[in-house]
């Protein structure tokens, strides 16, 4: 009878333990943004969009919440808010784990991998051989494919992996492979230490490489990573641009996400400017890529985290998500070309009107519940702040200091910051418009912010870990004026 009794109250402490730990772990799940049911996340992979559905595939290690080895993970989605988990798409093999890449739709069967009256999503990414790295050799990522003919839900390997094979680089991954019309040919984007290397295919089975890029110009701290190269257009002509990710290097500490914008012409790819370009300065958002099949639309999504203390914030089950997804747009400031990004309008579109005011003069408090989008004007010459909180003293401060012309997010008593010495910080973004009126988008999740200044010019992302949702925002225009301020309530 002891005996069932000392059962009975293990059950029931374990039971209790459970529901504590569920609390935990849903309390920093985000609402509008994607996670993965469990397990560790990373890169975004080999997005596309086919048939209506947007699909997302992600570096995945599905049995542990710290990186291991990797797998593809997979979910789809009508709207880019709402996501479906789907099953694990690719899965470690004899060439070794599954490393990033993208996707394509093959339309024109160039591979040969569909039969008469199917279509053939290809997905191209990098095999990592573990046992060839720890042995020490240079050769230990390699090129693959794989393919579906059933619009992406199940994944069949090349039987003549590998398509590219390592001539002896370290650092040889992360594929992103683009339809270049104007040649009829397939061309790549591939992560090469410190370069972008650029190689050509008729038929995504047989590469030729074409040309480098970066080895002496943009920044240069850390291993380039995720590129993504793509035309985009700005009043009837094009221009190219060249997403480049970097770990470490990035301009608030560890890794991030910089971008070239010049001429392509099949070959090689040519930069207006030597200077370094930033796609987001925060410290959160890294290995961007953009869906493929989109047209004109470049959507772009990055993992939002860093790899400074990614394996170590405070979420056990389940760790990362990605930002929202972001339109990327073309912008010129005089006679300098700016890369821009903003909430896809999906976004948007959820939201309903929670509180809006034509003019702020003092501080103004509103409430918070659910994930929100705070937006508002501000004048330039003056400073502003929007302080996130709760009842437990934990806060978030977004503010603008004219002086130094530059946005800010402090997040230093934001609520757990102890996991990482770098974590409790600062962080801050130059503003780049010369508008004498600033415009504010802020997003706000459970545990993060993504700032959307200047239509997107400056852009910042960071993530949070409060011990309690937050529970209103404080904006205040401190001596100046807050114009339209408007907030919009989204999600759960």
């Amino acid at each position: 009878m002891k005996r069932a009794v000392f059962y009975l109250m293990l059950v029931y402490c374990f039971s209790c333990q459970e529901k504590k730990s569920m609390t935990e772990e849903e309390l920093y799940r985000p609402d509008i943004h994607f996670t993965p049911p469990k397990a560790w996340m990373n890169d975004p992979n080999g997005m596309l969009y086919h048939k209506g559905v947007y699909h997302l595939f992600y570096q995945h290690n599905p049995d542990s919440s710290v990186w291991g080895p990797m797998h593809w993970g997979h979910a789809t989605s009508t709207d880019l808010i709402e996501w479906q988990h789907e099953p694990i798409a690719l899965f470690p093999d004899s060439l070794g784990t599954i490393f990033s890449g993208s996707a394509v739709i093959d339309s024109n069967n160039t591979a040969g991998f569909a039969k008469p009256g199917e279509t053939a999503l290809v997905a191209i990414f990098t095999h990592h051989n573990t046992q060839g790295e720890k042995a020490g050799r240079s050769d230990f990522q390699t090129q693959s494919l794989a393919y579906s003919i059933d619009d992406g839900k199940t994944w069949i390997k090349y039987d003549q992996n590998p398509v590219i094979k390592n001539p002896g680089i370290k650092d040889f991954r992360d594929p992103k492979v683009i339809w270049y019309a104007p040649k009829q040919k397939w061309i790549m984007s591939l992560a090469a230490q410190n370069k972008i290397l650029f190689y050509s295919s008729k038929d995504l089975k047989n590469w030729i490489a074409e040309s480098s890029f970066g080895e002496d110009v943009g920044a240069h701290g850390g291993v380039w990573e995720c590129p993504d190269l793509f035309p985009m257009q700005y009043e009837g002509k094009t221009i190219w641009a060249l997403i480049v990710n970097l770990n470490p290097g990035a301009p608030n500490k560890g890794s991030g996400t910089q971008y070239f914008l010049g001429e392509f012409d099949g070959k090689s790819f040519k930069s207006f400017t030597d200077q370094t370009l930033w796609l987001d300065y925060g410290p959160d958002n890294y290995a961007g890529v953009t869906w493929s099949n989109t047209g004109d639309q470049k959507i772009l999504i990055g993992w939002m985290s860093n790899w400074m203390y990614a394996n170590q914030v405070p979420t056990q089950s389940w760790r990362s998500a990605m930002t929202i997804p972001r339109e990327l747009k073309l912008m010129k400031l005089g006679e300098t070309w700016r890369l821009a990004s903003l909430p896809v309008s999906s976004l948007q579109a959820l939201g309903k009107e929670a509180f809006h005011k034509v003019k702020v003069d003092a501080i103004e408090k509103i409430r918070l519940s659910g994930s929100s989008v705070i937006s508002f004007q501000a004048d330039a010459t003056k400073n502003f702040t929007v302080t996130c909180l709760n009842d437990q003293q934990e806060k978030v401060v977004i503010g603008y200091d004219p002086i130094k012309q530059e946005f800010y997010i402090d997040r230093r008593s934001s609520g757990q910051t102890a996991f990482h010495p770098e974590f409790a910080a600062i962080h801050t973004a130059p503003r780049l418009s010369n508008n004498p009126l600033i415009q504010v988008k802020l997003v706000l999740d459970k545990t993060s912010v993504e700032l959307f200044a200047d239509d997107g010019l400056s852009v910042m992302t960071s993530i949070f870990f409060p011990k309690k949702g937050y529970q209103e925002c404080w904006v205040d225009p401190q001596n100046g004026q807050i114009m339209g301020l408007l907030l919009e309530q989204i999600g759960k």
